[in-house]
């Protein structure tokens, strides 16, 4: 037991170590959305470290968002569907930066994929196709999402 100031309760030693179990725990908490920074090297190890170029994707998603909880969104590539292997999104202000990656194959009849999303803050959102030749083609929105979603309140 520590000393007793007079009239104040006793500190217990466990209650010490409660204390500094809990500040520890705040340390090591970090916010919980990406960077751009890491939405870029998500971008880098789906490529495998090509650069896409950007068009012959359509990112189609409303600019305005009222509710990031459920975004309806489409993906589509110009040209035939056998020619598409894969479509991926990337967001850059969401706890995970890479959102989801399609496959396509050649009976996948359209180079088109939709899904609804949940999207933490306003951020930008990369679509990137890969190619059967190899190339990689992407595009970019930015979004402003008035009721975030995955996290409380604004990202830092």
């Amino acid at each position: 037991m520590a000393a007793n100031i007079e009239g104040a309760s006793p500190v217990k030693r466990r209650d010490l170590l409660v204390a500094g179990a809990g500040m520890a725990m705040l340390a090591l908490v970090r916010p919980a959305s990406a960077t751009p920074a890491e939405m870029a090297a998500a971008i880098n190890i789906f490529t495998g470290g090509v650069k896409p170029q950007p068009g012959k994707v359509k990112f189609d998603i409303a600019q305005l968002i009222d509710n990031g909880n459920a975004v309806p969104l489409t993906v589509s590539v110009e040209g035939a569907a056998e020619n598409v292997r894969a479509i991926a999104i990337f967001t850059e202000r969401n706890p995970q930066t890479e959102v989801a990656v399609f496959t396509l194959g050649p009976r996948s009849g359209k180079a088109e994929v939709a899904t609804r999303i949940r999207l933490a803050t306003s951020q930008r959102l990369m679509a990137v196709a890969r190619m059967s030749d190899g190339s990689y083609w992407s595009h970019g929105v930015d979004v402003i999402v008035a009721l975030a979603a995955c996290i409380e309140g604004e990202a830092p």
